[in-house]
Order: C-alpha cells, then structure tokens, then sequence
C-alpha cells in the first residue's frame, strides 16, 4: 500500500521530465541583459517553482494608470474606479510569474529589489514576446525608487507569495482539466472544443461545445476523465523553435498570436490522451485533479451558429464548490428542520403550501374588497346625488396598489348607472417613519376631475404620481396623519363639483 501510495502522489517539485527542448537549435538565453521569452520562461518550465532570483532587464513608468485590457473585456463589463497609485513596467531577465495569454488569467506576485523593498506585481501582460510585469506603487513608494531598483542589471527576486500561490493553483488545476475535459470529449464522442474559459475564482470555467449533452453523455464524459485522473498521468511539455508557415494549429488551441515574437512554439502533452499547442501552466500530472461537470449545458444563441456550454471544476475551485454547497444544504435542512436528504421534499411541500396560501389570501382580498367597495356604492346610492369620498386604510400588503385597484374595480360593478362619483383612496403600512409610503389612488366618472384632485394634492402633499383617464396614482413620502394629509385631500375634494 505504501508503494502505491508514493507511485501515485503527485510531485512536490516538477520532474526534470517536464519541461523539454525538442529543437537541437533552440536554447533559453543566458544573457542577464536580455529577457528570455515567452514560452520560455521560469513559469512555462516549472510550474511549481514559486520563487526566483533573477535580473531586471527595463524599467519605465506606465503611461496608463491601468493596466491595458488587450481588447478582451467584454461590452457589458463595468470600467473599475481608476487607482490612484502609479503603475510602473518592469522586464525581468526570468520570471515566474506568469503574463496573461492562451485564455490563462495573469498572475500575480511579489518582487523584491536589492535594498529588500516589496514590489506588488498586480498583472502580467504579455508584449510581442516579452513579459511585462505591471507593478502598482505603494504610498511610500515613487518612480523614481522603481527606476532605480529595477535598472538594467539589477538583482531581483520574485515570489508568487501567498495569494499568487493559490491563484497559480487554482489556474493550473483547471487549465490542465480543461485539456483533459476537451481530449476525452473529442476522443470519445467525437465533440470538438470551440472555445474556453477558466473564468474568475471560485465559479466554475467552461468548455463550448457545437452540441448539447444528455445527462448520461455527461456523466460518461466525466467518468471517462476521472478514470485517467486515477491512473495519474503525467503532463510535460515541448519546445522548439517556431514555424512562421505553421502557426495555426487544429484541437483546442486558437493558434499562435499574431502579435507573438518570443520565436517558440509550446505544446503540452498528456501522456496518451492530447497534445495541443499552448503557453499556460500546468500541473506536472493530472493526478489529484478529480473533474465535476455540472449535469446541464447553456445553451448559446448566436446569428451564425448555436453552441453550448458545459461547465466544470477541478482542484481548490471544486473543493470550495463542495464547501459551499455543503454550507448552503446544511442551513436550508435547518431551517426546513429536516435531515439533509430530505430537503427537496420539504422544500416541494413549502412551495405548495404558499402557493396555497397565496391564492386563498387573493381570494380573501377579492371578496373584502368586494365588501368595501358595496360600502362605499351604498353611503350616498339612492339619494340621487354624487358620490365623492375618501378612503383611508391601513395595510401592510406587498402590492396595496393592487387592492386599492381591487376596491375600484368592484365599485365600478355596484355603483348605479348614471350616478357620478368621485374616489380617493389611501393606503399606509401599520408602523409609519419619515421614508414610509403611502400610496393613493383616485378614481372616478368624470376623467377632468380625477386629473384636477390629482394636481391638488401633488401641491398640497407633494405627492409623485400621474395618471390618465378615470385613474390616477401616487406615492406620498412620510407620516400620513389624518389631522393634516387627511385634512388635505377633503380640502381638495371640496371642491369638486358635479
């Protein structure tokens, strides 16, 4: 048991295996004054490193106090407020921390400059084939300290630190998932990978897909992936020199970026299940790497084509899935006093119950109502005169607009033919303060009068409403007193004549 145990725990450093130059012409510059490329680097090469020591090649302050986006920020996405901290640039001789490319978010990390200074590197972008380092200035810190701490040749060690750590992690973990997912889906069902995303931590990334799986393709796909995650397969990664003729290549991958100049092309392999160009991190073994799909697709809608997407989660992300998930399930059996199992049944039962109660409760409205709006029909009915009244209620209903309507509606029915009226009616909620509402609504035979009480009591209670026709509502803010608001509304009904 043991043996099997060390045969199948993944490493704790990256084997010298993984990373392999299969180019005899290619090799990794040496030159402390020249960054090494992208494709290259001490993050592409060992992915589990988490500090170096290096040499800082340029330094220059941003002329953006943002980091630029590439483009690839969708129309919908809120622009951040713009810091106000300095942004300066820095190009490393090596680095570790990975720049933003191949649908792999930025990392992050420390670096710290020869006088012990801490640098916060808050992205990473890759510029033609160099990675620029964008470093956010702390209070105490200016341009001129980064100038000089990162001039040409200067020492400089870099570290992901705690937070860059986890992220790398968590990128890793499912950037490897991700070519497994998309290998055994087009190994297996013949399904090709048309785009991806690891999106933002902890929700879950996505493959899209030209087609919809059923739930048991689903749970297939994602037996097949945890059957080699059990048999550990290792990853590794080649190397060589790039093609200018071949930089477009077939699977998951998009090809090459136009605007790449780092002059290497990369592929990571999965031992026996894919090979597909790319510049990410990834774990050395897909070992430990458990997949969860989610057991629906989303189904995308687009003028050329409809695609869908299937979404997973692997490593810390799925792990913080179960967390979750556990947390919420256990609050909602409490609150629903029942053993977990058992909460959807209960949950169905409370969703009836309401849907029961609510339609008794409208009923109950309905005829109340209905009762009010006799009361009201009958004050004055038979004495060949009109009716003009105001109504006051208290009621702390969701929707007293909708019963006050209700009222209305019902005293349309039993209001004498031929006999003018006029209504105000008012609702206010049992316990009042300075920002309660109160609504109101007028309602009456006469369209011109509505209009004018409805004017009247915007200039005496300021209330905000409108209306057209034999109809008009409002919102009155505040303590509705009958002494004073009351007052005002039978002093603007005064003077309505018929």
């Amino acid at each position: 048991m043991a043996a099997a145990t060390a045969t199948l725990s993944p490493p704790r450093t990256t084997p010298p295996t993984y990373h392999r130059i299969v180019s005899p012409t290619l090799t990794i510059p040496t030159d402390p004054l020249q960054s090494i490329p992208v494709g290259l680097l001490a993050c592409q090469r060992d992915p589990l490193l988490s500090e170096l020591a290096t040499t800082a090649v340029s330094c220059r302050e941003s002329q953006s106090p943002t980091v630029p986006s590439n483009g690839r920020e969708g129309k919908k996405k809120k622009t951040p407020p713009t810091p106000s901290a300095p942004l300066v640039e820095v190009i490393l001789h090596d680095t570790i921390i990975f720049p933003e490319g191949g649908g792999q978010p930025s990392d992050v990390g420390i670096l710290t400059s020869a006088d012990g200074e801490l640098w916060d590197v808050v992205e990473a972008k890759r510029h033609g084939g160099h990675a620029v380092h964008y470093v956010r200035l702390k209070p105490q810190q200016n341009v001129d300290q980064a100038l000089k701490a990162f001039s040409p040749g200067a020492l400089v060690g870099v570290s992901l630190g705690e937070e860059g750590s986890k992220r790398r992690l968590d990128h890793a973990s499912m950037h490897t998932s991700q070519h497994l997912l998309s290998a055994v889906l087009e190994n297996k069902l013949d399904i090709p990978t048309l785009a991806w995303s690891i999106t933002t931590h902890p929700g879950p990334g996505y493959v899209e897909i030209p087609r919809g799986l059923s739930p048991d393709e689903i749970a297939f796909v994602q037996d097949e992936c945890n059957k080699l995650v059990f048999e550990g397969r290792s990853v590794h990664v080649e190397v060589e020199e790039l093609d200018a003729e071949g930089r477009v290549y077939t699977g998951t991958s998009v090809g090459i970026p136009q605007d790449y100049t780092g002059g290497v092309k990369r592929t990571v392999i999965i031992d026996g299940i894919d090979r597909n160009p790319c510049c990410g991190t990834h774990a050395p073994t897909i070992h430990n790497l458990q997949l969860f799909l989610f057991p629906h697709t989303e189904t995308l809608s687009r003028s050329t084509a409809t695609s869908v997407r299937l979404y997973f989660l692997s490593g810390p992300r799925m792990l913080a899935h179960l967390t979750s998930s556990h947390t919420l399930l256990t609050a909602t059996a409490g609150i629903m006093s029942c053993g977990a199992p058992s909460v959807p049944e209960r949950v169905q039962q409370v969703v009836d119950e309401r849907k029961k109660a609510t339609k008794r409760v409208e009923d109950l409205e309905a005829e109340l109502a209905a009762s009010i709006a006799s009361e009201l029909a009958s004050t004055t009915s038979g004495q060949g005169r009109a009716i003009v009244l105001h109504k006051h209620r208290t009621d702390d209903s969701t929707n007293a607009l909708g019963f006050l309507s209700a009222i209305t509606t019902a005293f349309s029915t039993k209001i004498k033919e031929g006999v003018p009226f006029l209504l105000v009616l008012s609702s206010s909620p049992s316990a009042q303060t300075g920002t309660s509402t109160t609504v109101v609504l007028i309602f009456g035979s006469d369209d011109k009068k509505v209009k004018e009480v409805g004017d009247a009591l915007k200039a005496k209670l300021n209330v905000k409403g409108g209306g057209k026709g034999s109809r008009w509502s409002g919102k009155f803010t505040g303590v509705w007193k009958e002494a004073k608001e009351g007052q005002a509304v039978a002093s603007a009904l005064e003077s309505v004549q018929f």
